[in-house]
């Protein structure tokens, strides 16, 4: 894609001690509410070009995370820098436009009767339902466009609410991507799809994954199996506590996920993909 349409930006790094690779930045963050830690003591960085899997099981801590990183949660104290904005001292709204979202709570709000296109077109105006906004050529050939690249185009005029599970999937991730974003955060993408659904996905995401001019990606699962090749590296969260991080094939290990999980558990690696099962 060319510079009007392409999927990432520069990243503008305000503080002269952050280098403008950086994308993530959390050092010592702690997220507290009804006096329960989400998260503790969590440092994290993540760069330009990497493309992480957040996985860990129910509570531990992942959608607080991507709730942090996406802008909607502050830091109870330690400090989060997203896209060189310094969480508490950036105008989130602004932030916002610049990271591209798919998590169930968004999906939810979508209209059912909705038109495939407008549900991935309103979010250049950061709606969900289009009422009497107008959009332009570009932003309607933009929406047209990763439509097909996700391989629904064939489904823009029907209305979100018929759609399979898969369908409609690949139809959120399509509208993440509307704002050519610098980061794309993907909550659960695979939840609730049959192996048919599931694979085809994957497949979608890798081949995502392994374009040189895709954002900046973060996938959350609590399964290996839907972790798409091509991702670079993994983080391991449990009881809102970093396990394990860094590059992929040296985090998710028989040893990592027994801890993360909390029983003994043996990871296999074939064909680019990742399986556990109990020891």
């Amino acid at each position: 894609m060319d510079g009007n349409h392409g999927w990432i930006g520069a990243v503008s790094a305000k503080d002269r001690d952050l280098s403008p690779d950086v994308v993530i930045a959390l050092d010592g963050v702690t997220v507290t509410r009804g006096g329960n830690d989400l998260l503790r003591s969590v440092t994290y960085t993540v760069e330009l070009d990497e493309r992480w899997v957040v996985l860990g099981p129910n509570g531990a801590g992942k959608t607080t995370l991507l709730n942090l990183i996406a802008g909607g949660l502050h830091p109870t104290s330690g400090t989060a820098y997203i896209l060189g904005e310094r969480l508490g001292r950036t105008d989130i709204s602004e932030l916002r436009t610049r990271i591209g979202l798919s998590t169930a709570a968004l999906a939810e709000r979508i209209p059912p009767a909705e038109t495939v296109h407008n549900v991935v077109l309103t979010a250049a105006w950061a709606v969900v339902g289009r009422f009497r906004e107008r959009y332009d050529e570009l932003d309607e050939e933009r929406a047209r466009s990763l439509l097909k690249q996700l391989g629904v185009a064939h489904l823009a005029e029907r209305r979100y609410g018929t759609l399979s599970e898969g369908e409609r999937k690949r139809v959120q991730i399509a509208r993440a991507l509307m704002t050519d974003p610098e980061l794309l955060l993907l909550d659960e993408p695979a939840a609730g799809l049959d192996l048919g659904g599931r694979e085809d996905l994957l497949r979608r995401l890798s081949e995502l994954a392994a374009d040189p001019d895709a954002p900046t990606l973060l996938l959350v699962t609590h399964h290996v199996e839907e972790i798409p090749p091509d991702f670079t590296h993994a983080l391991l969260l449990a009881n809102g506590t970093v396990v394990a991080q860094g590059l992929i094939h040296d985090v998710i290990t028989s040893e990592n996920l027994s801890k993360t999980f909390g029983m003994p558990l043996v990871v296999e690696h074939s064909g680019g993909r990742f399986h556990a099962r109990a020891a």
